[in-house]
């Protein structure tokens, strides 16, 4: 098996072979395969001139969200967003993010309730990172049974506009771990360096107040919003 330094090579330098259109979704979204030496890869690369035009989102940004988003899940160290990156394809400049091997006919609605911890963890992520679009089928489960969160593209707007599938734990205390790293992470903001200093730089100024006034609000509350009727877990 490749390391993960290998895949990371090759997700950034590696040469698109091939550049296949899938049906799914209204933006265009390519499934990719790469080549770097005798290493292979493959991923998904939604460049930013197939983005359709939305009313509510700045044109063209919203492959720079889905890399902001990967930037803030390693600043938190919540490891669920497939290695992405930002960089030329043959369609034009995109997010180019590593493709995870998984079976389709698993999303959020086929899970157990072993994967509720890790349901935790992306539902308060959307919760920060303001997820405007969180269906079931952004929700993957890869051949070891790991859980991946993808389609981050509709993230980081100044507006609070959660939409999500996940109400699995409405009143729930969030688990002290993640509130923990929110707390770490909100103390950065006045100095900010590195990963975190990188997604902020990929924000609109009134993006980056609100995004610091939602980890505010979620570190006050310390419990998942819900909609009574809603929970499925326990």
């Amino acid at each position: 098996m490749a390391s993960d330094q290998s895949n990371g090579d090759v997700l950034r330098n590696g040469e698109f072979q091939t550049c296949e259109l899938t049906p799914l979704g209204s933006n265009y979204t390519f499934v990719a395969s790469l080549q770097l030496g005798d290493q292979t890869g493959q991923a998904i690369y939604k460049p930013r001139d197939g983005e359709v035009p939305l009313w509510d989102f700045p044109r063209g940004t919203l492959y720079k969200r889905e890399y902001g988003a990967y930037l803030l899940s390693e600043v938190l160290g919540w490891d669920f967003i497939p290695r992405t990156i930002v960089r030329e394809g043959p369609y034009g400049i995109g997010s180019v993010q590593q493709y995870v091997d998984h079976d389709p006919r698993m999303n959020y609605y086929t899970l157990s309730d072993g994967d509720a911890e890790d349901l935790r963890m992306i539902c308060c992520f959307d919760l920060v990172a303001n997820n405007t679009d969180r269906k079931a089928n952004h929700v993957l489960v890869d051949e070891q049974g790991k859980l991946w969160g993808i389609d981050q593209g509709l993230t980081f707007h100044s507006d609070t506009k959660i939409r999500t599938v996940i109400w699995d734990f409405g009143g729930e205390p969030i688990p002290e771990k993640y509130l923990s790293s929110l707390t770490t992470l909100l103390g950065q903001f006045i100095n900010p360096g590195g990963q975190f200093k990188e997604l902020l730089e990929l924000l609109l100024p009134e993006e980056v107040i609100a995004l610091q006034k939602r980890i505010q609000w979620v570190l006050s509350e310390r419990a998942f919003p819900g909609i009574p009727g809603r929970r499925r877990r326990h």
